[in-house]
């Protein structure tokens, strides 16, 4: 990619996995562990569309609680593990290539950051529990415009920041509607594509699609 000023990731998913919480619960969960993840981080995306379409905004760390709330419910799993998963996922483990490409990418050069639905201070505890803090320029969060992905006012923020064009920002997500948000908004894009998705019918297609982060390093 060429004149490209800043390299923007989104957080949950892209940079760290949202179902390390649950898994590392997996003995106490069952073989339903993986299933209940899954649904827990579906009810959760399901609950930021549906409170930006109808305007009545919490934030996200408010949003994960609901979504866990009616998740252990659906999978009759014991509310006394409510707050274990909720601390855990305050503590979500990168993926393994995360730390070494991001330590890559700086060296280079680039402006990295991090523009998340997470609140100041859920993305702040992650990064600095997994010690990356020293590799990101700014870590960005919706609360600033109080609505969520993929509406616009979100992929403005680091723009507005940095003073640069869209075409000037590479964004990297793992979720095929966040990458037609940004995609759609002018952002040059890469999908993180971990589990072999389908990409959707959005009226636009990535720039890249790669497995993993390590493939960023061939194309920066």
């Amino acid at each position: 990619m060429e004149n490209i000023k800043a390299i923007i990731f989104d957080a949950y998913g892209t940079l760290f996995d949202v179902n390390s919480a649950a898994e590392k619960c997996k003995n106490k969960i069952g073989d339903k562990w993986e299933s209940f993840a899954n649904y827990w981080r579906t009810t959760q995306l399901e609950y930021t569309w549906l409170r930006s379409l109808m305007g009545n905004h919490k934030d996200f760390w408010q949003i994960t609680k609901d979504s866990l709330d009616k998740s252990l419910k659906k999978y009759e799993i014991d509310t006394s593990m409510r707050d274990e998963l909720l601390n855990l996922y305050k503590i979500l483990l990168p993926f393994k290539e995360v730390p070494e490409t991001l330590k890559n990418l700086k060296e280079k050069n680039y402006r990295l950051a991090i523009l998340s639905n997470g609140t100041p201070s859920l993305i702040k505890e992650l990064v600095k529990n997994n010690k990356l803090n020293n590799l990101f320029d700014d870590l960005f969060s919706i609360e600033q415009v109080k609505i969520y992905k993929p509406n616009f006012k979100v992929y403005d923020i680091p723009i507005k920041k940095y003073n640069i064009k869209k075409k000037e920002v590479a964004f990297l997500s793992s979720n095929t509607w966040d990458i037609s948000g940004a995609g759609n908004y002018g952002y040059k894009t890469i999908w993180v594509n971990r589990n072999k998705n389908i990409f959707d019918n959005l009226d636009y297609k990535p720039e890249y699609e790669i497995k993993d982060l390590s493939e960023l390093l061939s194309i920066f």
